[in-house]
């Protein structure tokens, strides 16, 4: 098992420099396990924001030979779960397959004032073998 860790000069940079995007866990077989740190984006609303979030996640699992397709669960923060019909409906927009599994978190405030949602995911990636 090989573990890297990045942030892909290819996807949004990470907005601080304490953290890596991406931890990699491959395996021998040539798979591999793709843990994405928390992903915020701008925007004026939290549809704009859902939006960005899922456009910098599949930019980062591009980046390592992966889809949205491949992610097998997802975690989502939000700072106002009433609005969970909002950001679910942009959600279905990037994951139209089977969903994968899932939990959802309302929380206070995220660690930027602004942000109405944070999303990270696992994707599993399958080897070349």
């Amino acid at each position: 098992m090989r573990i890297t860790l990045d942030s892909p000069a290819s996807a949004p940079q990470p907005l601080s420099p304490y953290y890596s995007q991406v931890a990699r866990v491959e395996h021998a077989d040539g798979s591999a396990l793709l843990y994405l740190s928390g992903q915020i984006a701008e925007g004026a609303t939290l549809a704009e924001q859902s939006r960005g979030v899922f456009e910098a996640i599949a930019a980062l699992l591009k980046a390592h030979g992966a889809t949205l397709a491949d992610v097998v669960n997802i975690r989502t923060y939000l700072t106002d779960i009433t609005r969970l019909g909002e950001y679910g409906a942009v959600r279905r927009e990037f994951l139209t397959g089977t969903p994968p599994t899932s939990m959802t978190f309302e929380v206070s405030r995220l660690f930027r004032p602004e942000a109405l949602v944070e999303v990270e995911v696992v994707a599993a990636v399958p080897g070349t073998e």
